[in-house]
């Protein structure tokens, strides 16, 4: 029997550029639907989706008409089969944005997909108790307690990325370990999720408020999914389904166990079975697989020599820093000044690396109330906006920058998490030049210096520049 589900669509119009979504939203404009065996099962129901998401009306909106669009499919009991389909429809129509699962006691995992394809995963149970088993278990050469991140960073819903991101420019880790950490996160969300079916009910919904674009990955969705339903298999055929890999083993009766094992095995069970490892985190550790773990423990759980119990997520390391203070780095005569303005320190940062590794100049500023006096001090030869800041946006600094006569020919970059044509025109309006979508990506940003600094007034500038990066058209 399908379980009973209830399918919500809503569109929220804006009929001014200078005007919010959420101020036209009225209690007429959503509509529900409550036959959902006749639009969840229906083959149609790709087709419909596929029209909303890329249709002129549908896809985030031209310049005088914006729609965003949200599905949500609520259901008391969701079954494995359906889970997949919800993946299988981000792939057939080729969906940029985040698809998201909620279970009732509040946990949320967001798959992040460019072009039908999962780039990243974030979320769970133990979000950052994950992150730094990857960055143990793949790059076992970082010192974790250096990484640098403020604490305003966390808040961030994909900040694992960003950092993951920021190691990679910054050529602390290579290609292969970046893929293998965002096989490895993927992998663990969906094996959590094929669990959360059988023990909690889902709700799953789309959104585009955010698009990742993959830098390195080139693992498929399909073969993710492959792979969810065979450790899924693997692990209910041996007898786990009811045994979370988030739980923490621990010794009951340590004093028993050290009776039928010798010296050795009994210190390595008290060093390792202490309640502070997760399953997941006993398999990185040992680097043996999961099933094989949890198995080995079973003999000691069914003796009551041992338990399992639910652990929280750890902390990271974090800094109080402040954007009170703009970063400048770089003291490269005749060579040229970019500035970035983000309140994202990590996009900073990896901008910064980037830039300086070329011999050029940065300053970065992460206060927009500050961008002003610090551009006018600093005089750049490019800047690099973000468009969406607390307090001030993009737009306005964009606007404010094209007023000032030093500022009015000065290339402006927007940086942008949004594809839309909505966006990037209302951007053009206020005075920008170019734009780059988040990510930042390494050649994206050869490219728009190449494009916008190598010219016959500013040969002076960088001649050891690689100008082997073809330039982006706008």
């Amino acid at each position: 029997m399908p379980a009973s589900r209830e399918i919500l669509g809503y569109f929220f119009i804006c009929k001014s550029l200078n005007q919010k979504s959420s101020e036209y939203r009225s209690p007429t404009s959503q509509r529900s639907w409550r036959s959902v065996a006749q639009i969840v099962y229906n083959k149609h129901i790709i087709n419909i989706i596929n029209r909303l998401l890329t249709s002129q009306i549908g896809y985030l909106g031209y310049i005088k008409k914006c729609v965003c669009l949200q599905f949500v499919i609520k259901s008391n009991i969701m079954e494995l089969d359906t889970l997949l389909s919800a993946f299988e429809k981000c792939v057939q129509i080729q969906y940029n944005g985040n698809l998201n699962f909620k279970d009732t006691l509040g946990n949320e995992w967001t798959f992040y997909y460019h072009l039908g394809q999962i780039v990243w995963a974030t979320g769970g149970i133990h979000p950052r108790r994950r992150w730094l088993r990857n960055i143990a278990l793949i790059c076992p050469e970082l010192d974790i307690n250096q990484l640098l991140l403020r604490e305003e960073e966390i808040l961030i819903d994909y900040w694992d990325y960003l950092l993951l991101e920021n190691l990679y420019h910054k050529q602390e880790i290579n290609q292969t370990q970046f893929n293998d950490f965002v096989v490895k996160t993927v992998g663990e969300h969906l094996f959590d999720l094929s669990q959360q079916v059988n023990v909690s009910s889902l709700s799953w919904e789309v959104k585009q408020d955010k698009i990742l674009k993959t830098i390195l990955s080139s693992t498929s969705t399909n073969m993710f999914l492959e792979e969810m339903k065979n450790s899924w298999k693997n692990w209910s055929n041996a007898g786990l389904s009811g045994v979370s890999p988030n739980l923490s083993p621990v010794l009951t009766q340590p004093e028993k166990l050290k009776q039928q094992v010798n010296t050795i095995v009994y210190k390595n069970f008290k060093r390792l079975i202490n309640g502070q490892n997760t399953l997941w985190d006993l398999a990185a550790k040992m680097q043996i697989n999961i099933v094989s773990v949890t198995k080995s423990l079973r003999p000691l759980i069914n003796q009551g020599m041992a338990e399992f119990i639910e652990v929280p997520d750890i902390q990271l390391s974090t800094t109080k820093g402040s954007k009170n203070s703009p970063s400048k780095s770089g003291k490269y005569n005749n060579c040229p000044m970019i500035a970035c303005i983000d309140d994202s320190l990590q996009v900073v940062k990896i901008l910064e690396n980037i830039v300086t590794s070329h011999e050029m100049n940065f300053v970065g500023i992460q206060d927009p109330l500050q961008a002003l006096p610090v551009l006018i001090e600093n005089k750049p030869d490019l800047i690099f906006l973000d468009l969406i800041m607390p307090v001030v946006n993009g737009y306005q600094i964009c606007e404010q920058l094209r007023r000032i006569s030093v500022f009015n020919t000065i290339p402006i970059v927007i940086l942008t998490s949004s594809d839309g044509a909505f966006d990037r025109v209302r951007a053009k309006i206020f005075g920008a030049t170019d734009f780059i979508n988040k990510p930042i990506e390494k050649d994206r940003v050869f490219a728009i210096l190449n494009k916008y600094l190598y010219t016959g007034s500013m040969n002076k500038y960088c001649q050891n520049f690689a100008l082997s990066y073809s330039e982006v058209d706008f």
